[in-house]
């Protein structure tokens, strides 16, 4: 079974370059973040045509999750738990059935956090303990459990193309860097990083200041695994040429594929 997530930057205005990739690397579970829609507006039919069932986390203009599958998706919930009236979309979950065993899937699109001195810093270290605490519920289902996203955290100076440069981002910023950490203390693990060693290997190039040209990225979107989806990692990437196509999103897509055969 192949997972993927996959920051869009706005459904709409990418569609044709998700469709593309779709029909390219034909995952079996998608996890879209950056939507800028309403539930409504989601091109739902161009990717039912695909054969995805679709669950959507909407917002106006920002935010925006889904979860894209080609099984049927059960036991959906929309919205992080922890804070009834956060109004931001920025998390989806469900459960798909493989073989007759559950696996969990949920998209993130953790807070950005900048202006560091600010609420909106705030703002994601709170989202960041309440993800925390789902996860720990989560992971005492002691069941298959993948959790990917655009997680807005630089891990260690080896995912940064210049680590002095974003040391006061609040993607790299200490207390952002020790809440990650903190996650995946729970027993996750960093699929890409239980599959690649090498340094310098990105997910997302910014449009200004000729980044992607000098591969001047920052490794932000990740796969985080549960122990018992862990034992069935086969191999995680990054797409990266998807970035040097027409009007690309900033980010690229991540996957991992998930040996469900017994």
């Amino acid at each position: 079974m192949k997972i993927a997530s996959f920051n869009i930057n706005s459904v709409k205005a990418r569609l044709g370059n998700l469709t593309e990739w779709l029909k390219e690397a034909s995952p079996d579970i998608v996890c879209l973040q950056e939507l800028k829609c309403v539930d409504e507006a989601f091109p739902r039919s161009e990717i039912e045509d695909l054969g995805y069932n679709v669950a959507t986390h909407g917002q106006k203009t920002y935010n925006g999750v889904a979860i894209l599958s080609k099984l049927p998706l059960e036991d959906i919930t929309r919205g992080l738990p922890g804070k009834d009236d956060d109004e931001q979309a920025r998390y989806i979950e469900a459960v798909v059935s493989v073989n007759q065993k559950a696996l969990r899937i949920a998209s993130i699109y953790l807070p950005n956090g900048n202006p560091v001195n600010t609420e909106k810093f705030e703002y994601k270290l709170h989202w960041m303990d309440r993800l925390i605490d789902h996860a720990a519920m989560l992971l005492s289902y002691e069941e298959p459990l993948a959790l990917l996203g655009d997680y807005n955290v630089i891990p260690t100076a080896d995912d940064v193309h210049d680590p002095v440069a974003w040391a006061d981002d609040a993607l790299f910023r200490p207390e952002t860097r020790a809440k990650f950490r903190e996650l995946l203390s729970l027993g996750l693990t960093d699929a890409f990083r239980a599959s690649h060693t090498e340094a310098h290997r990105y997910t997302f190039w910014d449009y200004q200041g000729g980044a992607w040209a000098k591969d001047n990225g920052i490794r932000i979107d990740h796969i985080l695994l549960s122990p018992q989806a862990a034992d069935r990692l086969i191999a995680c990437d990054i797409d990266r040429n998807v970035r040097g196509r027409e009007k690309p999103s900033d980010h690229v897509p991540i996957w991992a594929e998930l040996d469900f055969s017994a």
